[in-house]
């Protein structure tokens, strides 16, 4: 074979064989391809898609690129959640420690910031010391002993998605939904999970902009997994407007555990955070309702339970655990501005695309994998739609360490908010669940 060739191919809108998909992951990977060609062939797949076995091979070639995650007794019961992305979201920080005190084993492998969403991994080392590079071995004996982790793509898992990954960010192709499928459900095989939850967001916060291209992952998501014998539920969620009031790192870091300590029982995050519990507790068939598997999330919160095995999560990984007290052991920024509103009114939207760049400006995003981030910097929204504010009020709040940088992010965030007179309707973040119990794939 011929990588060339099979880039023609590509280009012409015909499906490779399983051997060629084979063919195309190993030559990238030996470095017989060069990023040049493998990012020709990444463009060609985001015009002219992939077919669903082409997808499926994808999918088992990259997740067998490297070690597979063994957790023994408990490799039927292994859960992961993933997101894909938006901005302010921090349910995996919510939700994991969550579904642990509930008694499920979950294992959850997160990424790094990349595009408009700020990732799990780096708002976690935020927090002083804490460590998510950690090995197979680790983690298996973390889920053993305390039921949860969350850790970062180590080099020796699905290694070729975490390069075809980075590839995709470097070029800008992040919305394909068989590139994004291929790898969300490789990274799952790799990690040993075999009951998987997505939500997947769409919106001007999304890598999925519009309803119609979420429910096409969604779908998609749903049959490869079926195919690859995984069981997986696809929550379709509104991304909009961002998700809590915090954007950043230490700053959503914080929002998570007044979330857990349960002083955040109302909002986006709670509704969200509930609701994808729900999910996967009737998707492990624990419960036969979402009514009474949210009423006994919300004893977890309220009991201190799930805080509790936050903490258990932070100590486990070498992490500081007093930061659950004092939030001043993170790193703080240099500036705290507050910035007020121009006119009274009611808030009608804030737009998590604004919301984000105000966020890159502050150096709380990267362009490519290898460039840092600022993990004390961010935004606090003080108000969120459907709150009214008066004239002069804080509207919303900005921690930079460069007074420039504030400037830039003050810009974007005006412009972010849209406020009049009229009280906005509120509409459910949820728009769909399906799940390979369905009956048919075609929802």
């Amino acid at each position: 074979m011929n990588f060339s060739d099979l880039i023609e191919k590509k280009k012409q809108g015909k499906a490779h064989s399983e051997d060629e998909i084979n063919f195309i992951v190993s030559s990238y990977m030996s470095g017989e391809a060069s990023d040049a060609q493998a990012a020709a062939w990444t463009a060609a797949v985001y015009f002219k898609g992939m077919t669903l076995d082409e997808t499926v091979s994808l999918t088992e070639a990259l997740g067998k690129s490297g070690k597979i995650i063994n957790f023994g007794e408990l490799g039927d019961k292994i859960a992961d959640k993933h997101s894909t992305g938006g901005v302010g979201d921090k349910v995996t920080i919510t939700l994991i420690p969550l579904l642990a005190a509930a008694g499920l084993p979950v294992a959850k492998l997160a990424d790094r910031t990349l595009g408009a969403s700020a990732g799990t991994v780096d708002k976690l080392e935020a927090i002083p010391n804490l460590n998510t590079n950690l090995s197979s071995g680790m983690i298996v004996n973390q889920v053993k002993n305390i039921n949860a982790v969350i850790a970062s793509q180590a080099d020796d898992l699905a290694p070729a998605d975490k390069k075809m990954y980075a590839l995709r960010n470097e070029i800008g192709i992040l919305n394909s939904a068989p590139l994004v499928a291929s790898s969300i459900i490789a990274k799952k095989i790799a990690s040993g999970a075999s009951n998987i939850i997505i939500d997947v967001k769409y919106g001007s916060g999304a890598c999925m902009r519009t309803l119609e291209d979420a429910r096409e992952l969604a779908n998609l998501l749903v049959k490869v997994a079926k195919r690859l014998d995984k069981s997986l539920t696809a929550i379709i969620t509104s991304m909009e407007e961002p998700l809590g009031r915090a954007v950043g790192h230490a700053i959503e870091v914080i929002e998570a555990i007044e979330f857990l300590k349960g002083h955040c029982d109302n909002g986006d995050l709670a509704e969200l955070t509930y609701a994808i519990g729900a999910a996967t507790l009737l998707h492990m068939d624990l419960y036969n309702n979402d009514a009474e598997a949210v009423s006994y999330l919300k004893n977890l919160v309220h009991s201190g339970r799930a805080l509790e095995k936050f903490k258990e999560l932070i100590i486990a990984q070498g992490g500081a655990p007093d930061v659950i007290e004092n939030y001043d052991k993170f790193t703080l920024p240099a500036f705290k501005i507050q910035c007020e509103a121009k006119k009274s009114g009611f808030v009608q939207n804030i737009s998590a695309d604004n919301i984000s760049c105000a966020a890159k400006a502050l150096g709380a995003l990267r362009d490519g994998m290898s460039k840092p981030v600022d993990l004390s910097v961010g935004i606090y929204l003080n108000k969120k739609s459907g709150e009214y504010v008066s004239k002069g009020e804080v509207l919303f709040t900005i921690y930079a360490n460069t007074e420039e940088s504030a400037k830039i992010a003050q810009m974007y965030c005006d412009n972010a908010f849209s406020v009049s007179e009229s009280k906005p309707s509120r509409n459910s973040l949820i728009y769909k669940i399906i799940s390979t119990k369905d009956e048919d794939e075609n929802v």
